[in-house]
Protein backbone atom coordinates (compact mmCIF):
# COMPACT_ATOMS: atom_id res chain seq x y z
CA UNK A 1 0.00 0.00 0.00
CA UNK A 2 3.01 2.36 0.49
CA UNK A 3 4.28 1.47 -3.19
CA UNK A 4 3.83 4.44 -5.69
CA UNK A 5 2.76 3.43 -8.63
CA UNK A 6 2.91 4.27 -12.28
CA UNK A 7 -0.81 5.47 -12.56
CA UNK A 8 -0.64 7.21 -8.61
CA UNK A 9 2.40 9.23 -10.79
CA UNK A 10 0.54 9.70 -14.03
CA UNK A 11 -3.35 10.71 -12.00
CA UNK A 12 -0.82 13.36 -9.96
CA UNK A 13 0.79 15.05 -13.26
CA UNK A 14 -2.77 15.37 -14.51
CA UNK A 15 -4.15 16.76 -11.43
CA UNK A 16 -1.09 19.43 -11.76
CA UNK A 17 -1.76 20.11 -14.80
CA UNK A 18 -5.52 20.70 -14.58
CA UNK A 19 -4.53 22.96 -11.23
CA UNK A 20 -2.19 25.04 -12.89
CA UNK A 21 -2.28 24.67 -16.63
CA UNK A 22 0.34 23.81 -18.94
CA UNK A 23 1.75 26.65 -19.47
CA UNK A 24 2.69 27.59 -15.90
CA UNK A 25 4.11 24.22 -15.32
CA UNK A 26 7.33 24.86 -16.91
CA UNK A 27 7.86 28.34 -15.25
CA UNK A 28 6.86 26.68 -11.65
CA UNK A 29 9.45 23.52 -12.53
CA UNK A 30 12.35 25.92 -13.02
CA UNK A 31 11.68 28.43 -10.29
CA UNK A 32 11.71 25.15 -7.69
CA UNK A 33 14.82 23.95 -9.24
CA UNK A 34 16.53 28.05 -8.56
CA UNK A 35 15.10 27.65 -5.07
CA UNK A 36 16.56 23.83 -4.27
CA UNK A 37 19.80 24.91 -6.10
CA UNK A 38 20.09 28.29 -3.47
CA UNK A 39 19.11 26.16 -0.79
CA UNK A 40 21.57 23.60 -0.94
CA UNK A 41 24.02 26.27 -1.75
CA UNK A 42 23.22 28.22 1.65
CA UNK A 43 23.61 24.84 3.45
CA UNK A 44 26.53 24.41 2.38
CA UNK A 45 27.97 27.57 3.19
CA UNK A 46 26.17 27.37 6.72
CA UNK A 47 28.00 24.21 6.78
CA UNK A 48 31.63 25.39 6.06
CA UNK A 49 30.66 28.56 8.22
CA UNK A 50 30.35 26.50 11.43
CA UNK A 51 33.80 24.50 10.54
CA UNK A 52 35.27 27.71 10.84
CA UNK A 53 33.86 28.98 13.65
CA UNK A 54 34.68 25.89 15.68
CA UNK A 55 38.45 26.51 14.20
CA UNK A 56 38.64 29.94 15.33
CA UNK A 57 36.74 29.27 18.64
CA UNK A 58 39.74 26.50 19.27
CA UNK A 59 42.40 29.11 18.35
CA UNK A 60 40.71 31.56 20.67
CA UNK A 61 40.28 29.31 23.70
CA UNK A 62 44.24 28.15 23.23
CA UNK A 63 44.91 31.28 24.32
CA UNK A 64 42.55 32.23 27.19
CA UNK A 65 43.82 32.92 31.12
CA UNK A 66 41.58 33.34 33.57
CA UNK A 67 41.91 37.02 34.72
CA UNK A 68 43.27 37.55 38.62
CA UNK A 69 40.49 37.96 41.19
CA UNK A 70 40.13 41.80 42.24
CA UNK A 71 39.89 43.56 45.56
CA UNK A 72 36.83 45.79 44.69
CA UNK A 73 37.69 49.66 45.06
CA UNK A 74 35.87 51.83 47.71
CA UNK A 75 34.53 55.30 46.24
CA UNK A 76 35.13 58.56 48.11
CA UNK A 77 32.82 59.96 50.03
CA UNK A 78 31.53 62.73 48.02
CA UNK A 79 29.48 64.79 50.69
CA UNK A 80 26.48 64.38 49.28
CA UNK A 81 23.10 62.63 51.01
CA UNK A 82 20.76 60.39 48.34
CA UNK A 83 17.35 61.30 49.20
CA UNK A 84 14.99 57.86 49.22
CA UNK A 85 13.43 56.92 46.18
CA UNK A 86 9.47 57.77 46.90
CA UNK A 87 6.83 56.44 44.32
CA UNK A 88 4.87 59.38 42.43
CA UNK A 89 1.91 57.48 42.57
CA UNK A 90 2.28 56.48 46.53
CA UNK A 91 3.28 60.75 46.84
CA UNK A 92 -0.11 61.57 45.07
CA UNK A 93 -2.10 59.06 47.15
CA UNK A 94 -0.76 60.61 50.57
CA UNK A 95 -1.56 63.94 49.82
Amino acid sequence: MGALRPWHIAVLVVVLILLFGAKRLPDAARSLGRSLRIIKAETKSLADDDDRDLASKADAQAGYQPLAPQQPQQQPYQGTVQQPVVDPVQRVREN
